[in-house]
C-alpha cells in the first residue's frame, strides 16, 4: 500500500515538473536561431477552414488536456464550414461525450491507471470518435509516424507533409494535428504536447502552430523545426505511458 502511494507521488511530481520552463534550466534560446515568430493577423486568403480554425482555437483548460482543446478547436471548425448549426461543443462536452481510450480519465492528474494524455495512435481514434459523436462529415482519419530526420523514409514523409500543409492553404479540405515534442519549437521542457496545424506559407516554408498550451499564442517555425518536433521519439521516461515518436493526424473533409 505504502509502496502504490509513493508510485502516484512520484507519477504527480514527475509530471509536475515536466512543465516547469525549461529557462530554469537553461537561458531561454541558448543556441537557436529558428525561435517561433508569433502570428497575430493572419491573412486567410478566402480560406473558411483556416478561418474558422483561428476563430474556434481554444486554450487547454488543464495541463494534461492539450488534446482536448485541440479536438474542440477542430470540431467546431468543421462544424463551422459544414453548416451544423449549434453552440460550439466544450472541452468538458467531449471528454463526457466520447469514451475512447479512457480519454476523460487520462487528462486526470492520476491518469487512467497511470496513462496520461494520448499517445499519437489513441489520439487518432479520439478523433475519429469525436467527429462521429459531432455527427460531422469525413472522408478519412489517419495517422503520419515520422520518422527520424535525415532519413529517406524522412524525406518521403516530409515531401508529403508539405503537399497536405499546400492543399490545407490552397483547398481547405485536409486538416493537420502535429504531435510534437514542444521543446523543439519553444524554450520549454522537452514534453509531448498536441496542437493544431493552422498554417503553411510556401513561400517562406513555415508551419503555423495553434498551440494549445495556457501559456501560448499561435506562432510560426520552419517546416524543417516543425518536422523535428513531430519526429522526435520523446523522452524513455515516457515509454512506460505508452509514447512512441511523434507526428501527426491527417482529416480529409469532403
Amino acid at each position: 500500500m505504502l509502496r502504490q502511494a509513493a508510485r502516484g507521488l512520484y507519477r504527480r511530481l514527475l509530471f509536475a515538473a515536466m512543465r516547469l520552463p525549461l529557462d530554469l534550466i537553461r537561458p531561454a534560446g541558448t543556441g537557436r536561431s529558428d525561435l517561433p515568430q508569433p502570428v497575430i493577423d493572419p491573412d486567410f486568403h478566402g480560406n473558411r477552414l483556416k478561418a474558422a480554425l483561428f476563430r474556434h482555437y481554444v486554450h487547454q483548460f488543464t495541463p494534461a488536456a492539450c488534446s482536448a482543446a485541440t479536438v474542440a478547436t477542430i470540431v467546431n471548425a468543421v462544424a463551422d464550414i459544414q453548416g451544423v448549426r449549434r453552440l460550439p461543443v466544450s472541452q468538458e462536452q467531449l471528454l463526457d461525450t466520447v469514451p475512447t481510450a479512457h480519454w476523460k480519465a487520462r487528462m486526470h492528474p492520476d491518469g487512467d491507471r497511470g496513462l496520461r494524455g494520448l499517445p499519437l495512435p489513441l489520439l487518432t481514434r479520439v478523433v475519429q470518435d469525436s467527429l462521429t459523436a459531432c455527427g460531422l462529415s469525413c472522408r478519412r482519419v489517419a495517422s503520419i509516424q515520422a520518422a527520424r530526420p535525415a532519413t529517406p523514409a524522412a524525406r518521403k514523409i516530409a515531401a508529403d507533409l508539405r503537399a497536405r500543409l499546400h492543399r490545407f492553404e490552397t483547398r481547405g479540405d485536409v486538416l493537420l494535428i502535429a504531435h510534437f515534442d514542444q521543446g523543439e519549437t519553444l524554450a520549454t521542457l522537452h514534453t509531448p504536447h498536441i496542437s493544431p496545424v493552422g498554417g503553411y506559407d510556401g513561400a517562406t516554408d513555415t508551419v503555423t502552430i495553434l498551440d494549445v498550451d495556457a501559456d501560448q499564442q499561435p506562432y510560426a517555425v520552419p517546416f524543417d523545426t516543425f518536422y523535428r518536433a513531430i519526429s522526435s521519439d520523446y523522452h524513455h521516461l515516457f515509454r512506460p505511458f505508452g509514447y512512441g515518436r511523434g507526428g501527426c493526424v491527417v482529416l480529409e473533409l469532403p
